[in-house]
């Protein structure tokens, strides 16, 4: 077994990659799902799903629970799909398309929803709030300035309540030549909150 352990932070090393693909960094992959405070029985949507890091974790987590993992690229659904088999992950159902046109399709509504990607967040995020049920929880990461302020000011618009916002401070020991170096890992900012009615 890859990964035998019930505790979520799978190195980074034993996903399989694609050139080009992101990635969520174990110790950002770990904040991201500590924010979404998953039940053993939630559905979670992971929109813009990349590697598929988020829905093997949280597939793992959740056993009873349903990951239903958004991607646009047919490339990249099986890169998902295989990283789901190498961890036996068998509760995620990935769904090949592009948000927000696609989440009308989503087979059932969510209770936590990851964003990790889409360029028209902002209507991702309105399409989103449409599906989320009531005590449901948004996690949404922004690596640059841009996404940051186009997030937080469609929380505003929305009415997301008990928003928090963490920024990533990382660093990793790397061996460089002889010495070895801590080296920063891409600081990301997490922002979450609730829909209450």
């Amino acid at each position: 077994m890859l990964w035998p352990y019930i505790t979520p932070g799978i190195p980074d090393e034993l996903f399989e990659r694609l050139p080009g693909i992101p990635l969520s960094k174990r110790e950002v992959r770990l904040l991201i799902i500590s924010h979404l405070r998953l039940k053993a029985d939630s559905v979670l949507w992971d929109i813009g799903a990349g590697t598929g890091t988020i829905p093997v974790e949280t597939g793992l987590l959740c056993p009873q629970g349903r990951i239903i993992a958004v991607e646009r690229d047919e490339e990249v659904v099986s890169l998902i799909q295989r990283n789901c088999e190498r961890f036996s992950v068998r509760n995620v159902d990935i769904i090949e398309g592009s948000a927000p046109e696609c989440l009308k399709n989503l087979p059932q509504k969510p209770h936590r929803v990851c964003i990790e990607g889409g360029r028209p967040i902002k209507a991702i995020l309105q399409e989103v709030w449409r599906y989320l049920l009531p005590q449901g929880r948004v996690v949404v990461t922004a690596a640059n300035l841009e996404s940051l302020y186009a997030i937080s000011e469609s929380f505003s618009e929305l009415q997301v309540r008990n928003i928090e916002i963490v920024q990533s401070a990382v660093n990793r020991l790397e061996t460089r030549g002889t010495h070895q170096v801590f080296a920063a890992v891409n600081p990301i900012f997490i922002l979450s909150g609730e829909k209450l009615d």
